[in-house]
Parts: structure tokens; C-alpha cells; sequence
């Protein structure tokens, strides 16, 4: 199953990323104990699953999962960097072109 990418979708999907990690980083305290942190591994947990919705599995996810699990390189914004790896290039909106106008000499 094949998830499109829209744009709406991959802008949800970066500013969660964004969030977590601002979240992990800023409440350095509550998530500091790293893998026995429950409140650690419910937030990754969502936030995992949010991003797979928004945007699809991709391979980037699965060692962002990974790192949030090891203490001290949650402080790292993993899910950012996965999330922008696993979005590049898509939800692009591409301009609108105008017809071309075909003109055909000696006919006015």
C-alpha cells in the first residue's frame, strides 16, 4: 500500500517530527533515563506511528526508532532527520504551466 505524499501531509509530518524532538531535548528531565523513560517510549511510539501514517514506512524511520532508544542520543533530533530523509523530494506542488501558443509563420 502505497501512501501519497502530499504536501499537507509531508508539512504534518516535518513539524511532528519537530515537535518530538523539541519535546525530547526540552524536557531533557522527564526523558533522560533513555530506554526506561516510559514517557520516552510512548512519545516515539506515537510519533513512529504518526509518521508511517502521514507519510509511509520508509527505512530512515527504523534507525531514528533506534536511536531514540539509546540515552543520551535522543538528544539528537532523530526523528527530524528521519523524517526530512523520508520526505525528500516528495509533497512538491508543481507550478501550473501555461499552454504554449503554437504559431505558424505566414498565417495571421
Amino acid at each position: 500500500m502505497k501512501i501519497e505524499a502530499t504536501p499537507g501531509r509531508v508539512k504534518a509530518a516535518r513539524m511532528i517530527a519537530v515537535v518530538a524532538d523539541l519535546l525530547q531535548i526540552g524536557g531533557f528531565a522527564v526523558f533522560m533515563p533513555g530506554w526506561a523513560s516510559p514517557a520516552d517510549d510512548v512519545l516515539d511510539a506515537v510519533v513512529g506511528a504518526a509518521l508511517i501514517w502521514l507519510v509511509g514506512w520508509h527505512w530512515s524511520f527504523l534507525p531514528g526508532f533506534i536511536a531514540e532508544l539509546v540515552p543520551g542520543l535522543d538528544l539528537i533530533p532523530s526523528w527530524t532527520a528521519a523524517v526530512l530523509l523520508a520526505t525528500r523530494g516528495q509533497g512538491k506542488v508543481e507550478p501550473e504551466q501555461e499552454p504554449v501558443k503554437v504559431i505558424t509563420p505566414g498565417k495571421r
